[in-house]
């Protein structure tokens, strides 16, 4: 029945294939916490599972140290799983409905100097070799678009829109958008598709950014080659995509960018996903205020 589920996230609710292995790799240890000698060639009566065994699940995998962020996705996994039955009518009641989840300590999102990073996108030099021009492509168009790291993956040739600027985005649950193409973004395309073109002439469509063997780049090179240039940039901390992504809408928020602009750009679903980037402004408002304010100077 799990398989089943797995394929109605594909299929129905259109899930990533990161979301898709993340549910199955939920359930498969659930299951294995609940009922460790289950046979799945045997018949399996899911309403023997109750609120008591979930609970007891989540408090092993605090104890086990497991982030409270981890577990209330894993618990959520379960819900929907649930509901999915009760859907089909396997089950009369989710036992999962009842159970709290652990509370989760919000942090800032993360993101970069800007003058630093901007200095080091400016100095990065196009390079004639292949994959030093693609990986700083690739830089550029994160911090420029804010997109994720598996959209950038996803991105086609024919995607790329010179004529009016855009790029067609492929976001969660195979939600198309637009993002505007800036400039300095465009004209790096240009060339790094001209070294693409010119190292893989048979290669004309499908994915933007292809391996040193004229594959589609992977999630796993993607984090790597990232990781890599911030950590020549001279940056510590957490350096991946999603830093790049947090880095775009911190940046372009405070410049004074619309917020519901900043969030259409994101392809978040509703505001209150792009609202926790308004907090990353204190800084520049404690600025302000002690520049502005009267009793600044005493």
């Amino acid at each position: 029945m799990e398989e089943q589920f797995v394929k109605y996230l594909q299929a129905e609710q259109r899930c990533s294939e990161h979301t898709v292995k993340a549910y199955r790799t939920d359930l498969t240890i659930f299951f294995a916490y609940a009922c460790p000698e289950r046979n799945h060639q045997d018949e399996w009566h899911y309403a023997d599972i109750n609120a008591q065994v979930i609970r007891g699940w989540a408090s092993s995998m605090i104890e086990s140290g497991i982030s409270s962020r981890s577990v209330n996705r894993k618990l959520s996994s379960v819900n929907s799983f649930f509901r999915y039955l009760m859907k089909l009518g396997l089950v009369t009641e989710n036992p999962a409905a009842n159970v709290s989840k652990p509370k989760i300590n919000k942090t800032l999102p993360k993101f970069v100097d800007q003058e630093r990073l901007t200095g080091f996108l400016d100095t990065e030099a196009q390079n004639k070799k292949y994959e030093t021009a693609r990986d700083a492509v690739m830089l550029e168009t994160l911090y420029c678009t804010g997109i994720r790291s598996a959209e950038l993956m996803n991105l086609k040739m024919e995607d790329i829109d010179f004529g009016r600027e855009t790029i067609k985005v492929l976001g969660k649950r195979n939600k198309e958008r637009m993002v505007p193409m800036l400039p300095i973004l465009a004209d790096k395309l240009r060339l790094y598709i001209e070294c693409r073109n010119q190292c893989f002439p048979d290669i004309s469509k499908g994915a933007l950014f292809l391996t040193s063997k004229g594959k589609p780049m992977y999630a796993k090179q993607i984090y790597l080659t990232v990781k890599r240039q911030l950590t020549t940039a001279g940056f510590t901390g957490k350096r991946s995509p999603h830093v790049m992504r947090h880095s775009f809408a911190t940046h372009v928020l405070n410049a004074g960018g619309d917020l519901n602009a900043i969030k259409e750009m994101l392809g978040h679903a509703n505001l209150a996903a792009t609202q926790i980037y308004t907090h990353n402004t204190f800084e520049k408002l404690r600025k302000a205020h002690s520049l502005a304010h009267p009793r600044a100077e005493l």
